[in-house]
């Protein structure tokens, strides 16, 4: 069993797998997996699907909700023995700008907590830049900050994995 890196940035377009490729990450280590859920339930289908999604990962996880405060949740569930899934970091970002929180400091502030995570962590993230531009000033900004966010991301861990079609490319390795 190879450890993984302290952390790994997996991005990839809706329904490419990249979360089960996550999840298959993280359950490749020992000790408990901890589902860092970044999604809030606004509506019924988002609870069907939040219910559904943690009866498929089973027991050995263990989730913990973190929809705005982000590194400090890392700070108290991340540690040796264990690993962290990150699921995602473009929900995150939709709850802070809903919000009207400074993404450039809650970016730079992620960005610090992964240059040394107390254990390993793998964070998923939708890649919302390969289509057209959006034809309204929200979702440019949207598009814009998540650009910039995985920029950040993607520079200080040490790997980053692309997912289509369910094939993993690996596009920087520890």
């Amino acid at each position: 069993m190879a450890s993984l890196p302290a952390a790994t940035l997996v991005l990839g377009g809706a329904r490419s797998g990249k979360s089960r490729h996550a999840e298959a990450l993280v359950e490749s280590q020992p000790g408990d997996c901890i589902y860092l859920a970044t999604a809030e339930a606004w509506d019924a289908e988002m609870v069907e699907r939040i219910s559904r999604h943690q009866e498929q990962r089973g027991s050995r996880w263990r989730t913990v909700e973190a929809p705005l405060e982000l590194v400090e949740t890392l700070d108290k569930v991340a540690g040796p023995g264990h690993a962290v899934l990150v699921d995602c970091l473009t929900l995150w970002l939709s709850n802070l700008m809903h919000a009207d929180r400074d993404i450039a400091d809650e970016t730079d502030r992620l960005v610090r907590w992964l240059a040394a995570p107390a254990g390993p962590v793998v964070l998923v993230s939708n890649e919302v830049g390969l289509g057209i531009v959006p034809d309204n000033a929200l979702a440019r900004a949207f598009r814009d900050h998540a650009g910039r966010l995985h920029q950040a991301v993607a520079a200080v861990v040490p790997s980053v994995v692309f997912v289509a079609a369910g094939l993993p490319l690996t596009l920087k390795s520890a």
